[in-house]
């Protein structure tokens, strides 16, 4: 198996790897192989058109996620790992990090080297074989980031490295003045110059900041 044929695979569903590592035994997972898996550009005009979007249940996209990475998995002879549906959680924080590919930003979340700070891993692909892996993976792209917009962009300062003022941005969020927020996703991650590669459609942010105020 090599990561081309796991990409032409699951490419049709609306996901791209976000990037792979090999387990050790501190991982928590038994795998040899863990692929991470995120939305692709076109995520969000396939999963409109799955059965989970149209039942306005809730937690469509993780619905969503379990009925189609498990039918991945047994496609590809892998198993299915999912970020939700704990308690206990899969660490996916800490498995980005080792993909290589993901890494923490100066707002203290993830940012990753091709969707930004609008990284969403969906799941991830457990497989008992040691698949290569690119020996050069990308670098932090933080690093090359000159002015870093993402650090000022928090209208009430509520992200940082020391931590995530909840409160204070569920409070904005329930003003006037956190309607863009609500409805375009979180203007700090989106002042990110990488985020524009996750394609991330107004619709969908607005879904996940619905799912985040609990409503």
């Amino acid at each position: 198996m090599k990561l081309t044929d796991i990409q032409t695979t699951i490419a049709p569903a609306g996901l791209d790897i976000y990037g792979a590592f090999h387990p050790d035994a501190d991982d928590m997972s038994e795998a040899k192989t863990l692929v991470m898996l995120g939305p692709s550009a076109d995520f969000w005009d396939i999963f409109t058109k799955s059965p989970e979007h149209a039942d306005k249940t809730r937690d469509p996209i993780d619905r969503w996620s379990t009925r189609v990475l498990t039918d991945l998995a047994c496609t590809l002879s892998a198993r299915a790992i999912f970020p939700f549906g704990g308690p206990p959680y899969a660490p996916f924080i800490a498995w980005a990090k080792k993909s290589g590919r993901a890494w923490a930003s100066p707002l203290g979340m993830l940012i990753h080297d091709t969707t930004g700070l609008m990284v969403s891993y969906r799941g991830a692909l457990a497989f008992d074989e040691v698949l290569d892996l690119p020996t050069t993976p990308p670098k932090k792209p933080c690093d090359t980031c000159e002015t870093q917009p993402c650090v000022v962009a928090c209208p009430v300062d509520a992200l940082g490295p020391n931590g995530y003022n909840v409160q204070a941005c569920h409070t904005f969020l329930d003003t006037d003045a956190g309607a863009e927020c609500m409805t375009m996703g979180c203007i700090a991650r989106r002042s990110c110059p990488i985020s524009v590669g996750a394609n991330r459609q107004d619709a969908q942010s607005a879904l996940h900041m619905r799912a985040f105020r609990g409503r």
